[in-house]
């Protein structure tokens, strides 16, 4: 009679055993596929305070009705602009993005009185007046206080802005010391080395600082290049204005995300920006394959190195695709599920005005597939 009982006992338990057991599979899978449906897409876009709201709305509603869930806009940091169109696009069911370069400052109105705040190049001239590559390229220094708290202080007036998501972070970094290499042709170029005229930031107060940390002098150094601290120390600086910009997102309780460059690894070979070990939200790598002269697939290499750097973070990654670098909507198709299939939680296109209508029937079509 106990053997008997024990065996009923045994039965039992195995049953609520093997309930347990099912509901929790059950209960993940269900997790899963939530967390599956959750793919954004988003669209970098430029804003024009000379359109009606007659236009934006018809915009907005072309991208929603494309299978798009959000958008990225540029504003020139101008927070009324952005603070007319957020309820614009919202009604349209868009999630909005506050897009601001941030220490690439073209044209800014207030930085441009204080010529001392741009960063000076290892030749000893400054953007302020010598601009490497192009003449929009007018970089302020992340060390030096003043020009710091100017570009925290643009970031702080974004997030003010009721009813965004993040204010999105582009140009968070130095001006490239190696250009991606499809382009360098088009400068008549040859970046085997790091040219000085190219090498960011030997401005005074960046100087001062490494040498007080260090004690020594990064214009002294026989090579540059293989000096780690002096590498460091300007990937800090960038990490210090991002984790300032973090605090202050989250104080107006919305996100901080940044575009960046394909992977951390060479985020840090060619703009000083280490991007993993910044404190953000979200990141929107811009794998651009074409600039790399590489195929397709490469935009699922490029995404899954940054997933697997950002592994055990709370950082989230949206694979940004260059439009104009696709030779077919079944590549756009391809690229879609290729930062998918490599871990992104999204993926966002450049630009707006280069999405044809039957692109965005080409992402709808992807959307109802996933």
């Amino acid at each position: 009679m106990v053997k008997l009982s024990l065996n009923k006992s045994f039965r039992k338990l195995s049953k609520i055993v093997f309930a347990v057991l099912a509901l929790s599979l059950f209960s993940c899978g269900k997790h899963q596929t939530q967390m599956d449906g959750d793919f954004d897409f988003g669209v970098w876009m430029t804003a024009d305070a000379k359109r009606s709201n007659d236009d934006y709305t018809k915009e907005f509603k072309k991208y929603k009705d494309g299978g798009i869930d959000e958008v990225l806009i540029n504003t020139n940091t101008d927070p009324k602009l952005l603070a007319r169109l957020v309820p614009i696009a919202k009604k349209e069911g868009l999630k909005v993005h506050a897009w601001i370069m941030a220490m690439n400052r073209p044209n800014d109105s207030v930085a441009l009185k204080h010529p001392d705040w741009y960063q000076v190049s290892k030749e000893g001239k400054s953007c302020f007046d010598n601009r490497p590559y192009v003449d929009y390229y007018q970089w302020l220094c992340p060390t030096k206080k003043e020009s710091r708290e100017h570009v925290l202080g643009l970031v702080e007036g974004l997030a003010k802005v009721e009813g965004i998501e993040s204010v999105h972070l582009d140009y968070i970094r130095f001006p490239d010391i190696f250009l991606p290499i499809s382009l360098l042709p088009k400068y008549n170029l040859v970046q085997d080395i790091e040219l000085p005229q190219f090498d960011f930031c030997y401005c005074d107060a960046c100087v001062s600082k490494f040498e007080k940390e260090h004690h020594k002098n990064p214009k002294n150094s026989h090579n540059t290049s293989i000096d780690m601290e002096w590498k460091n120390f300007r990937l800090n600086a960038v990490k210090a204005v991002v984790d300032d910009a973090y605090k202050i997102a989250h104080k107006h309780h919305v996100k901080l995300t940044a575009a960046v460059f394909p992977y951390p690894e060479m985020a840090d070979h060619m703009v000083r920006q280490r991007w993993d070990k910044w404190n953000i939200d979200e990141v929107y790598p811009m794998i651009y394959h074409s600039f790399y002269d590489e195929e397709i697939d490469w935009v699922g290499y490029a995404t899954k190195q940054g997933v697997t750097d950002l592994e055990g973070k709370q950082t989230k990654i949206n694979t940004g695709i260059y439009i104009p670098g696709l030779k077919s909507d079944a590549e756009l198709k391809e690229a879609i599920l290729l930062a998918k299939k490599n871990g992104a939680k999204g993926v966002s296109f450049f630009d707006g005005n280069a999405l044809s209508d039957n692109n965005l029937k080409t992402i709808k079509a992807v959307k109802a597939s996933l």
